[in-house]
């Protein structure tokens, strides 16, 4: 199996899990926040949606600049539009993958801010920490805002309180 193969193959089970959550999303409860110094509901899920939009960033650019960078922030407000669109990140992504090899992974990317450097490294590390990682810990903070609302949690790595298998 190559790098490609690999990190395509965790991305479709991760994609699975999340799917798994952004299911359960409560509609008219977009705009629930746990405190005030945290996103809505929405904006967290809107923002867990679009997480695979960044294999295409990660693996097909070089550099990602903020100072030129112009980004729209993905923005539901239903759990099925939020669903489609994330149906839809997730299998443009599986295509980027499939249309790149373990060449492509192992080239540098950078994020930086104009002259200010972030990091600089292999795609296939940041698609791990960046993407991979990153989705991971904001699906967990969902899986808080979801218990707040005593919505069941579905079994992600193991049993929940709600599902007692997996």
């Amino acid at each position: 199996m190559t790098l490609s193969e690999s990190l395509l193959a965790e991305f479709q089970r991760e994609a699975q899990l999340t799917r798994k959550m952004l299911e359960r999303l409560p509609d008219g409860k977009f705009d629930y926040k746990p405190h005030d110094k945290s996103m809505s509901l929405g904006k967290l899920s809107s923002h867990i949606a679009d997480i695979p939009n960044w294999v295409g960033v990660t693996i097909e650019t070089e550099e990602l600049d903020f100072a030129d960078f112009e980004y729209k922030p993905f923005e539901a407000n239903t759990r099925d539009e939020l669903l489609k669109a994330f149906d839809g990140f997730v299998a443009n992504a599986v295509e980027v993958f499939k249309r790149n090899d373990d060449e492509k992974l192992m080239g540098n990317w950078t994020m930086k801010n104009g002259d200010q450097v972030y990091f600089t490294m292999p795609k296939a590390a940041v698609l791990r920490e960046f993407v991979f990682n990153h989705n991971t810990h904001h699906r967990g903070q969902l899986s808080v805002y979801l218990r707040m609302n005593d919505v069941p949690l579905p079994s992600i790595y193991g049993p929940t309180a709600d599902e007692g298998s997996m």
